[in-house]
């Protein structure tokens, strides 16, 4: 699925027009962003899951095509945890597909 089939979705079960729906969705991933570059940068949804941000050290690795060493600097990256109701949910739908 991809966004402007998010946002179809979103409209359809809601009785929306897609631009709203679309306002909707815009909103909400801002907010998101918004959330997870303040110094806390952490968002749950129960449910569903966590969005995180957490820091990787800098590093050294190897260009796999001159095999020469660079340095990676630190940076800040995003995670996500599924929550408990997102993995049941998808469990529930690759068993059912299983057993067809």
């Amino acid at each position: 699925m991809n966004k402007t089939e998010l946002i179809a979705d979103i409209a359809e079960k809601n009785s929306l027009s897609k631009a709203t729906a679309g306002k909707v969705l815009d909103n909400l991933l801002e907010t998101i962003q918004d959330t997870l570059t303040r110094e806390e940068g952490k968002l749950s949804l129960p449910g569903f899951g966590t969005f995180s941000t957490g820091k990787r050290a800098a590093r050294t690795g190897r260009n796999p095509q001159t095999g020469e060493t660079i340095k990676i600097a630190a940076a800040v990256t995003v995670k996500f945890s599924a929550g408990a109701g997102l993995k049941e949910a998808v469990q529930k739908k690759n068993k059912a597909k299983t057993k067809k």
